[in-house]
This record gives structure tokens, sequence and C-alpha cells, in this order.
């Protein structure tokens, strides 16, 4: 698995504007009606993660849901973590 250069990165970014580069994560929250809307979300999360075999850092905060993506294996942003962040975005 190879890092994304700053280039790539940045022009991935573009497909995904909710998004954001924070401390080396690719990060985004996520806002719901209610706690049950985000934990459902969460749960839909959960199985797209499962299925790709890479994990996100999940915080929840009532109505809210934060998403860090990184490669720790890779040292870095790779396809991996913005093909999850895609998968995310389409489970809203």
């Amino acid at each position: 698995m190879t890092t994304l250069s700053q280039a790539e990165i940045a022009s991935r970014l573009t497909a995904r504007p909710d998004w954001r580069i924070e401390n080396g994560e690719l990060v985004r929250t996520f806002e719901f009606e209610a706690f049950p809307d985000a934990v459902a979300f969460v749960n839909k999360v959960a199985g797209a993660a499962e299925h790709a075999n890479h994990h996100p850092d999940i915080d929840i905060r009532y109505n809210r849901v934060r998403l860090a993506l990184v490669s720790h294996d890779a040292g870095g942003l790779t396809d991996k973590d913005f093909a999850l962040a895609a998968a995310a975005d389409r489970l809203v």
C-alpha cells in the first residue's frame, strides 16, 4: 500500500469537499437529527469498514459522528482512506 503525495491528497479532496486533513488524518463530522440516527450511521460505517478491512476512528457526540481515517500500517493516507470516505458519504 502506497501513501499518497500531497498533490494526490489535494486532488482527491476536491471530490470530497466535506472532508479535511487534520493532523495527517482524513476527517469529517456528520450531523444527524438525533442520537439513534447517529448510531445507525455508525453501524453502517462499521459494516463498510469491516468489508474493506479498514477501520476508522469513530467519535459519537449525541447527534454528531466524527470519522478520522488514516492507513497506520502505510504511515499516511492511501487510496483505502478515500475509498472509505466515499463509502461513508454514500451511507448518509
